[in-house]
Order: structure tokens, then C-alpha cells, then sequence
């Protein structure tokens, strides 16, 4: 018999379920699917499938209710077994044609993968330590529940679920961290420092945005100045470019060109060596340097004096330049993407801001909306939030007086 589970994302419980599930049934195939996903993903099983069997696991069945009606209809009529395990009770005023044609395994009592091993026979145990100790754990599975975030995190923002079901393949084989590939690792890491940055929201100006993300990324050569008020999320956009560009294995730099004195900004810039000044006591790179075959992040691009200016104008022109104290010339390959809250048109006019290196950030530019542009997307925001740090959905009353 050839089995498909289908599990979903939002929660590790549904990974580690998904997990158990396939310890069971061994070779069986896996797909990720959300509640509005899954009406359409059962529509084309039923179209052409291999299967004999479709587990799934906690995603729910709220969506589309006549178009997943026909889809189990035709499932059943070929004799293929729909079983929907959840913890959650199905929604009222299910059609006929759902409810006879679908094993339901419903049991609110705890944890959809408590449920999974005690339906299938697995050792719950086994796989506890994941949900009991998400961060900062000891013991075999120290750091599977960052993993697991880290793998949703990289589904929600680039629609990529790969990494999610690789995961959940460690799970089901009861790997250690140290099976984990270089990749993964990354993921983790890259989780660590921007998992709270991400773009939330479906509104047509967001829509907008992510579709100019998604094609300037590919060209990763191409310059990007990102204009938008503070707080509206301008290194995310520039993180989202990196990581979804070729360079996305590749260091992503960020510098506030706002935090360094003047007078040490083109060292910041270019690096220099040892004794090239008083108290320079060892070789330093620059951030060009540390940047180098990945994307640096100049944020705050308006605060830089016109001395600074002048520096990076000269490294943006060939990619050369040379350390203080250095007689060498270095060369190096780096996507520039500026951000800034500030009018630069207005301050080239003024003279504040010099006409040539702003054409030389301006390939493409990018303006990031205000919340107050996108009212429609509080909810999905203030839903994503609370979730992530309260466990759970906020009130009707919250919402609406947010």
C-alpha cells in the first residue's frame, strides 16, 4: 500500500507528528499543505494519484467545503482512504459528502503527535524532549524546535517548504543534530539573527512590494535604494532580496551608516593594516571585504558625510580599492543595497547629497508602504505575533481595536 501523509505549518507538534507518522509507514511520500491548500491539493490527487491511502494531519478542513465535498467523492470512488487526524473537532455543517467519505480521527485531548503515536504505535518519548524544551535544550534533540522554526520561517517567506520536510525526515529517522547538512545549519543560524523579520501581510501594496522583491533578486548585480519611514521594515526588504537572490549562501552585511564617526568611516569602508595609524595593531577588513561575494546593506545611506561619500563612490565604480597603510589593490564582488528615510533627490539639489553616487544606488528603487497604507494587514500582523509569542489567537475585541 502506498501511503501520502499531508501535514501543515504553524505549530512543531504538526513536524513531529508528521515524523511518528512516517516511522509507520515507512516509505510513505510527504506533502505540506495549509487549510486553504488542501481542498485543491485532494482536487488534483483525485485527478491522477498513485496512492492508495492519504493520511492527513492536523491541517484543517475549513476551506472550500463544496470543491473538498467533490474531491473526497472521487477519492472514495476510486478507493483511495482519506484519514483526517486532528485535535481540533471539524467544523459544523460539514457536507454529506465530507464526512462519509473521510476516517475521521478526532481527539482534543492533547498533542496531535501524542495522538499520531498512540494511532500508529510510536514511541512518544522518543520525541518529547522537541516539544518540551524548544531553545536551549539538552539532550538529544537540543535544537529541533529551531530547526523546525527556522524551516517554517523560510516556507513563510520564500515559499519554499523543502527545508520543512527535510526536517520532518530527521524526525523520522531520530537523527542527531550532527546529521544535519551545512544548509541546515545556515538556516539556523540565519533564523537566529532575522527570524523576526519578516513581510506579513497580503494587501495589494504588500503584494506589490514582494512581487519587485522577487524580480530584482535575480538580478544580483543590480543595485537597489530602498525608500521608505522608519520602522517600515527596510532592512527586511533588503533581506528578502539577499536570500532569495544567487547569492543567498553568501554573506548578508549590514551597516548603519549613521553609527560610525566620520572620521572613522573609510576605514569601516576599506579596512586597513597593521600600523597604517596609531592604535591600528592588527590587519582589519572593511566591510566590503566582509561582504565580499554576498550583499552589503547600507542603511541610513542619507546620514553619510560627503568626505564618506566620496569613498564609496570609488568602490562602487570598478570594485577596487585599497586598505589604509596597504600598497595592494583589492578587489571584490558585492551586491550594494542602500536604504534611507530621507529625501535624497531633495538633498542633491541642496548639495547634501552628491548626484553621481546617487545614480550609482538608484539602479532600482524600491519604496517600502506605511502600516497605515496597509490597515488590512493588522490583523494577519497582530495573528503572526501573537501566536509566535503567546501561543495563541488574539480576541475579536483585540483585533478590532487594533
Amino acid at each position: 500500500m502506498k501511503t501520502l501523509v499531508v501535514t501543515g505549518l504553524g505549530w512543531i507538534d504538526y513536524a513531529v507528528a508528521a515524523g511518528l507518522a512516517l516511522r509507520h509507514f515507512k516509505k510513505a511520500d510527504l506533502e505540506i499543505a495549509s487549510s486553504s491548500r488542501l481542498p485543491m491539493l485532494l482536487s488534483e490527487l483525485a485527478v491522477s494519484t498513485s496512492y492508495n491511502e492519504i493520511v492527513v494531519l492536523g491541517v484543517g478542513l475549513s476551506a472550500d467545503p463544496a470543491l473538498l465535498e467533490r474531491a473526497l467523492v472521487k477519492l472514495a470512488a476510486q478507493k483511495i482512504k482519506v484519514i483526517w487526524v486532528s485535535v481540533l473537532d471539524a467544523p459544523d455543517a460539514l457536507p454529506k459528502g465530507v464526512t462519509k467519505n473521510l476516517v475521521m480521527e478526532v481527539d482534543t485531548w492533547g498533542l496531535l503527535s501524542e495522538q499520531v503515536a498512540d494511532l500508529y504505535g510510536q514511541d512518544f518519548a522518543s520525541v518529547s524532549d522537541i516539544l518540551a524544551k524548544p531553545k536551549g535544550a539538552s539532550g538529544k534533540h537540543e535544537g529541533y524546535a529551531e530547526l523546525i522554526e527556522a524551516a517554517m520561517y523560510v516556507y513563510r517567506n520564500y515559499q519554499d517548504s523543502r527545508p520543512y520536510q527535510e526536517v520532518i525526515r530527521h524526525i523520522e529517522r531520530g537523527d542527531l543534530e550532527s546529521a544535519w547538512s551545512e544548509a541546515e545549519v545556515r538556516m539556523r543560524d540565519t533564523y537566529r539573527r532575522h527570524g523576526s523579520r519578516e513581510l506579513t501581510g497580503k494587501s495589494p501594496a504588500m503584494k506589490a512590494l514582494r512581487a519587485k522583491i522577487a524580480k530584482v533578486a535575480v538580478s544580483d548585480r543590480t543595485r537597489v535604494l530602498i525608500c521608505g519611514e522608519s520602522g517600515t521594515g527596510k532592512e527586511t526588504v533588503a533581506l528578502h532580496i539577499h536570500y532569495q537572490s544567487p547569492r543567498n549562501r553568501e554573506p548578508f552585511f549590514a551597516f548603519n551608516c549613521a553609527s560610525v564617526a566620520p572620521d572613522l568611516l573609510e576605514s569601516r569602508f576599506l579596512g586597513y593594516e597593521k600600523g597604517a595609524f596609531t592604535g591600528a595593531t592588527e590587519t582589519k577588513h572593511g566591510i566590503f571585504e566582509q561582504s565580499d561575494g554576498g550583499t552589503l546593506f547600507l542603511d541610513e545611506i542619507g546620514e553619510l558625510p560627503l568626505s564618506a561619500q566620496g569613498v564609496l563612490l570609488r568602490v562602487l565604480e570598478g570594485g577596487r580599492f585599497y586598505r589604509l597603510g596597504e600598497k595592494q589593490e583589492v578587489s571584490v564582488d558585492v551586491r550594494v543595497i542602500a536604504a534611507t528615510n530621507r529625501d535624497l533627490p531633495s538633498m542633491v539639489a541642496k548639495r547634501e547629497f552628491r548626484e553621481d553616487l546617487f545614480y550609482r544606488l538608484n539602479v532600482v528603487q524600491l519604496v517600502v508602504p506605511s502600516l497605515r497604507e496597509r490597515r488590512e494587514d493588522i490583523r494577519e500582523i497582530a495573528t503572526q505575533f501573537s501566536f509566535r509569542y503567546c501561543g495563541q489567537r488574539p480576541t475579536t475585541a483585540q483585533l478590532d481595536a487594533l
